[in-house]
């Protein structure tokens, strides 16, 4: 049962500190004011042991129940910590709960909501720090906490999307991969011992299966070698800078998710700037947030150019066009947003394109992937079995030349000549 420390005021008005056992926050609270104790500070306590390797992320989804949770309370004009203290009492994920502690303890002594967030990057990005910042400057912290919500929400959307279609033809190939490592690492050798007892030709599947085997069980060492340069590879890419940088510039060259990734970019850019904006935050900062927040180096760097040269007086269309990033369609809504003043509306609508261009994007990514997974897993299997049959084949078939009768020679026969004396 997790502990948590507290420090409260007695029915006396003594402060009193201490430790306390409870399921969650809000049982702990609970507990306190039944002990006749009004609890100012609530923070769960860890033991020496209970170190983190990594700091704890808080996953979107619940991001986005929190941002939306509040933006409620705030509407009905409930006061920011209570209702802080009402979500961090209900929540289940302990990084967001101490998050939220954090935040009611920085709001109680006089804080800001958008600086306190700030103390905890891990649970909230920068373009959410810096439409908080905004609402807080203009009073509009239910409505930009509405918008941050909705745009989580869609983001959590579009990775559902991408991961269910792909999620049956990936279990489908690591199904027949595992199959095919099974029969080549464990089956076929099995037979190997016959194969050469019997001194059967052997057709070309087969030994190309019995060569692939061999990386099983005589040459274990290259295949053990070959598993751990690929998960380091694979590390690599994903953990440090360099590895990640290489595999930014990766994915945009593979054809077909090369066009997913470039819309999945864009829409985000144009769904973050365009909030900002609305929620009044000033375009450069907006643009500095936004462009942070599409973590590709490419879109970094080339985006980084456009808003050096926004700051230089040379307007904002014009920029982000030079960079090449944006499909004609989007070129022309930046122009119209500019010249008309309704650039927020025209980030919304360019980011309502992006997203349903991503969509119909997915759809023809799963449409081609599927049937391609499916030839795939076919010839393998289809080759394997080959090899198999094939090779039993010619087994039987050298077994039934070895086993046939060998020809009897004629019967010598014998002529008596019966002519003689005697003879009619």
């Amino acid at each position: 049962m997790p502990k948590f420390a507290y420090a409260a005021i007695d029915a006396q008005g003594t402060p009193v500190n201490g430790v306390t056992k409870a399921d969650t926050l809000g049982g702990a609270r609970a507990l306190l004011v039944g002990q006749n104790l009004f609890p100012t500070k609530i923070e769960e306590s860890r033991g020496l042991l209970d170190f983190e390797l990594t700091a704890e992320k808080v996953k979107k989804k619940e991001l986005m129940h929190f941002t939306r949770q509040l933006a409620v309370f705030v509407k009905a004009g409930i006061p920011i910590t209570d209702a802080l203290i009402t979500i961090g009492d209900e929540t289940d994920d302990v990084a967001l709960r101490r998050a939220i502690s954090g935040l009611t303890d920085d709001l109680r002594n006089g804080g800001l909501l958008s600086v306190s967030a700030a103390g905890f990057p891990h649970v909230f990005p920068d373009f959410y720090i810096g439409i908080l910042q905004s609402a807080e400057l203009t009073g509009q912290l239910d409505t930009a906490l509405e918008s941050l919500a909705e745009y989580l929400e869609r983001a959590l959307d579009t990775r559902a999307k991408v991961v269910g279609a792909l999620s049956y033809p990936m279990v489908v190939m690591v199904m027949a991969l595992g199959t095919v490592l099974l029969l080549a690492g464990y089956v076929l050798p099995q037979f190997k011992p016959l194969f050469e007892e019997l001194g059967a030709d052997l057709p070309l599947p087969t030994r190309m299966m019995l060569f692939f085997s061999r990386f099983f069980t005589d040459l274990w060492f290259f295949t053990a070698g070959f598993i751990g340069v690929f998960v380091a590879s694979m590390l690599f890419l994903a953990k440090h800078p360099t590895g990640k940088i290489w595999r930014q510039h990766l994915v945009l060259k593979i054809p077909i998710v090369k066009g997913i990734i470039d819309y999945a970019i864009l829409e985000r850019f144009c769904r973050i700037l365009g909030a900002m904006v609305q929620a009044g935050v000033p375009l450069p900062e907006g643009l500095k947030t936004a462009t942070d927040a599409t973590a590709n180096v490419i879109y970094i760097e080339r985006l980084e150019i456009a808003r050096a040269q926004m700051l230089e007086g040379r307007g904002f269309a014009g920029p982000l066009i030079e960079t090449e990033l944006f499909p004609g369609a989007a070129r022309q809504m930046f122009k119209v947003g500019e010249e008309t003043g309704t650039l927020d509306d025209q980030l919304e609508i360019c980011a309502i394109y992006f997203d349903r261009e991503l969509e119909s994007r997915i759809k023809k990514f799963t449409s081609l992937f599927e049937p391609i997974m499916i030839v795939f897993v076919g010839v393998i299997v289809g080759f394997v079995a080959l090899a198999l049959v094939s090779a039993m084949y010619g087994v039987l078939g050298g077994v039934k030349e070895d086993a046939a009768p060998v020809d009897a020679p004629a019967p010598i026969v014998q002529v008596v000549d019966i002519e003689g004396p005697g003879a009619f």
